[in-house]
């Protein structure tokens, strides 16, 4: 099913933000909210994995109901999931568009990874315990 991604900071993901390898900040960060009735069409209810593809990459993520989103629209927090997600095109800017990504999601039985995994599955370095 296709979406328009958005991201930004999350309170709680700040907080973990100087501890990214703790499971607390993994689940924030690997957390993609969506529309209650989304998900109902998708299938998924809250805490169930789900694989989010754009740009020629996809991540596995848990899903969180806000029934603030509109129909079609997903949040993520910044943070290493969105960041596999982003184009590299900057169009100029030097920063990546993290507002209209369009990604498709889908249900799967994969658990998200840690994020020392992640970055070193992407290529890059594995946070400092």
């Amino acid at each position: 099913m296709d979406f328009l991604m958005t991201t930004g900071r999350t309170i709680r993901q700040g907080s973990y933000v100087e501890r990214k390898n703790t499971p607390s900040y993994r689940d924030e960060a690997s957390c993609i909210r969506m529309n209650p009735v989304d998900m109902l069409e998708l299938l998924v209810e809250e805490g169930d994995a789900v694989r989010v593809t754009g740009n020629g990459s996809s991540v596995v993520m848990r899903t969180k109901p806000d029934p603030m989103l509109p129909r079609g629209l997903v949040f993520v927090c910044l943070g290493p999931y969105a960041n596999v997600l982003a184009s590299p095109w900057t169009h100029g800017t030097g920063m990546p568009d993290f507002k209209t990504m369009p990604v498709s999601i889908e249900p799967t039985t994969d658990a998200p990874l840690p994020v020392s995994a992640l970055m070193k599955e992407c290529g890059g370095v594995p946070y400092e315990d």
